[in-house]
């Protein structure tokens, strides 16, 4: 089975725009020097969250875990003239990574990097945002939804990353360890709340997709 899902993503990814030179380069840089790349975006994710960028087209958009930058500099393809994204990373050592893509996607100017604990960092961010993407730490999606939620205006989106967890979220309590059982007690927030429209998707660890109503 998991060789067949790997097929099927492999050629997703092959019938999928390519990704930029660029971000080609970010992504083998993340593998050679973070002991956690597979926390990239990656490709077929990172064209998907542009495409919603673009579709959307918003003038503000939040990122709740930056990593590398990869997924900022897919997001940001989106921005209209005069648009921003700002992104937190709560790692210092990745700070230097960051701008350096950054800067040679051209995005100085729209990307606004903050380097610190997210749930001090967002009360600070006046908004509104049209777009907020999480993807930090698993235990805290819970607070960073509550935290945005007021910041994000009618038809405004909220996108959770690992919303799935390699799975474990369908485990039941016994086999979930605490980063799925956090996760699954989001999935279920977010369900429950008269607040937005939501889909989820099962593309690579699970995207959940929040519409503000």
């Amino acid at each position: 089975m998991n060789d067949l899902l790997n097929k099927i993503n492999q050629y997703c990814e092959n019938h999928t725009s390519r990704q930029l030179p660029l971000l080609h380069q970010l992504e083998r840089e993340t593998h050679l020097k973070t002991l956690a790349p597979q926390m990239l975006s990656g490709h077929l994710q990172g064209q998907f969250l542009g495409m919603l960028s673009k579709i959307q087209q918003p003038r503000a958009i939040l990122e709740i875990g930056a990593f590398t930058g990869y997924a900022a500099i897919c997001l940001a393809q989106g921005l209209p003239e005069g648009g921003t994204l700002h992104t937190i990373e709560a790692n210092p050592e990745l700070e230097y990574l960051i701008r350096k893509y950054i800067s040679l996607a051209g995005l100085d100017e729209k990307i606004h990097l903050h380097i610190g604990d997210a749930r001090e960092v967002i009360p600070a961010l006046p908004g509104p945002f049209d777009m907020v993407f999480i993807d930090a730490g698993k235990q805290d999606y819970i607070q960073y939804y509550d935290l945005v939620i007021d910041k994000v205006p009618r038809g405004g989106l909220i996108i959770a990353d690992n919303v799935l967890w390699s799975g474990k979220v369908v485990s039941g309590e016994r086999g979930q360890d605490q980063d799925a059982a956090s996760i699954h007690q989001f999935n279920e927030k977010v369900q429950r709340d008269e607040r937005v429209e939501n889909i989820m998707l099962p593309l690579r660890d699970g995207l959940l997709i929040a519409r503000k109503v």
